[in-house]
């Protein structure tokens, strides 16, 4: 038995339902349709097409509050400029009331349905995900991307209006002649060529066409057949002409087909790509006395390792053309690590919440080792809730982005600033997709290295011991039992190794927990 579902958005600016076969968990706020169970795919795509019609938009939004637009305001306030672009709440209790009309659009949604699916599989993201985004294969895929679009905005056009006429909003049927519809651009639909025509006589303002990246026309394209011409024309017409249809044939009900366009699809693939082979697994170990050990690596070091891969060298050519790897991966990892330690995370406003933290996760464990569920159950009433972070909590914009209010991990690196070796000032990064165990080995290895073969002296090793403290929890939790492969606990290994370190190095708690990052510097102009 299939598992379909239609859904859509609960909050935006126009109907966006979609036909999910499958697989994918949704939001609570979601707007779900569950058909019968047994309610066939063709069910579920005349309605799915009937739901996404221009008449339906003007629909729901009589039946919905609208309040919020896109962020067009200087400081980023949500900004109501246009009624096209205000956000409207779509509910399932107004939905549930949606007037169904006797005969649907099946044909025409059937058609958009399979050439969504089509869109799908030639975006730049799945053209990455099927091999390496070649210039050949991109190329041929934006071609494709294009057509498929363009067929698509053509598609929704003829069911728009087709569905006027299966609510009894047209008199005449208004849907061009099989084999006669082109490709359409942005621009090119009736209700945009009567809305340039306003803006051309000074009798309307808009910014329809420059937010969506169209070109505003008055007269008709010269390549389209004498047949859509004609069909064009009376719909123009009739938009002057007709009341209801007016009210529905404007910007606010009509698909808004909004795309951040071929070429930031683009960028965004082939980033994501580079990203994906920087973390492969195997760069990030190495074998040591026949162990596999974890392997910080410098960005220069990331990308000597991948100098030898000649799909990295073909991508990141077609991601930033003419630019050394070097550059390439340092700014790609730049916004996608976090460091190792709280200090290196937070401000102050963020450390203090993450005390709250730690001591909620400390309670948490001891209610873990409890004997019994009821026992259990008593100690957790006096656990408090930890406080959520806020981006002002945080020294980076990134840090924030990767973690967000509870602090999930989310990060593709973490990051050792500052530990590199000297003469390599690229930023120090580990895989993020080391356990807790694999990270704490990491550091005692960093302490090792930069203390034995680079000479370093207490202060600049503090920030590793500290990191190593912080994580030992994490180990104890996680790796605290006796593995044979290493003789005792990896817990017990590492915390046997900070205190002998601390002790070598006189560093207290209060001086691994106190440590701050020293402030940047702003330098002063020199004098004239």
């Amino acid at each position: 038995m299939h598992e379909w579902t239609i859904c859509s958005a609960f909050v935006a600016t126009h109907n966006h339902f979609v036909l999910e076969r499958g697989g994918k968990v949704f939001k609570h706020s979601a707007l779900i349709i569950k058909l019968p169970k047994d309610a066939s795919e063709e069910q579920h795509v005349r309605l799915l097409g009937l739901l996404n019609s221009s008449t339906a938009c003007f629909w729901l939004k009589q039946q919905s509050y609208g309040g919020g637009g896109d962020p067009l305001g200087d400081d980023g306030a949500r900004v109501s400029a246009e009624p096209w672009s205000e956000r409207y709440q779509f509910n399932g209790t107004n939905l549930a009331r949606f007037p169904l009309p006797s005969a649907y659009p099946l044909q025409l949604s059937r058609e958009i349905d399979g050439l969504a699916q089509r869109l799908a599989t030639v975006t730049p993201m799945a053209v990455a995900a099927s091999g390496v985004p070649s210039r050949e294969r991109l190329a041929a895929a934006r071609d494709e991307w294009h057509s498929t679009r363009a067929r698509m905005i053509a598609l929704q056009e003829e069911l728009d209006w087709q569905v006027y006429s299966l609510y009894g909003l047209l008199d005449e049927e208004l849907t061009a002649p099989a084999g006669s519809v082109p490709e359409l651009k942005l621009g090119e639909r009736a209700f945009e060529i009567v809305l340039a025509r306003k803006v051309k006589a000074a009798e309307a303002e808009t910014q329809w066409f420059a937010r969506h990246g169209s070109t505003p026309i008055t007269e008709l394209p010269a390549h389209w057949s004498d047949e859509y011409r004609a069909v064009v024309e009376r719909r123009i017409a009739v938009i002057e002409g007709n009341r209801n249809i007016g009210l529905i044939e404007r910007p606010e009900c009509k698909r808004r087909w909004a795309s951040e366009g071929w070429d930031v699809m683009q960028a965004k693939a082939l980033r994501d790509w580079l990203l994906d082979r920087c973390e492969a697994p195997e760069l990030w170990y190495q074998h040591v006395d026949g162990l596999e050990q974890p392997r910080p690596l410098t960005t220069a070091q990331l990308a000597d390792e991948l100098r030898r891969d000649a799909d990295v060298l073909t991508v990141a050519n077609l991601y930033a053309p003419g630019q050394d790897l070097g550059k390439v991966i340092a700014d790609l990892v730049a916004d996608e690590h976090v460091p190792h330690l709280a200090a290196l995370r937070y401000k102050d406003s963020g450390l203090a919440k993450r005390a709250d933290w730690e001591q909620v996760w400390d309670l948490q464990r001891q209610e873990d080792a409890l004997p019994d569920e009821a026992a259990k159950r008593e100690f957790r009433k006096g656990i408090p809730v930890p406080p959520k972070y806020a981006s002002a909590d945080f020294l980076k914009t990134s840090y924030w982005r990767h973690r967000g209010k509870l602090d999930v991990p989310k990060e593709r690196f973490v990051s050792y600033p500052g530990a590199s070796r000297d003469g390599d000032p690229s930023l120090l990064v580990g895989w993020a997709g080391w356990d807790h165990g694999e990270q704490a080995q990491a550091l005692a290895t960093l302490i090792v290295a930069r203390e034995q073969e680079d000479g370093w002296a207490a202060d600049r090793l503090l920030p590793l011991v500290a990191g190593l403290r912080e994580i030992l929890p994490w180990v104890r939790q996680w790796h605290g039992e006796f593995d044979p492969e290493w003789g005792a606990s990896p817990a017990d290994i590492y915390a046997g190794f900070l205190a002998e370190t601390t002790n070598r190095l006189h560093l207290t708690d209060e001086a691994l927990t106190s440590w701050r990052p020293p402030k940047a510097t702003r330098g002063r102009r020199a004098k004239q």
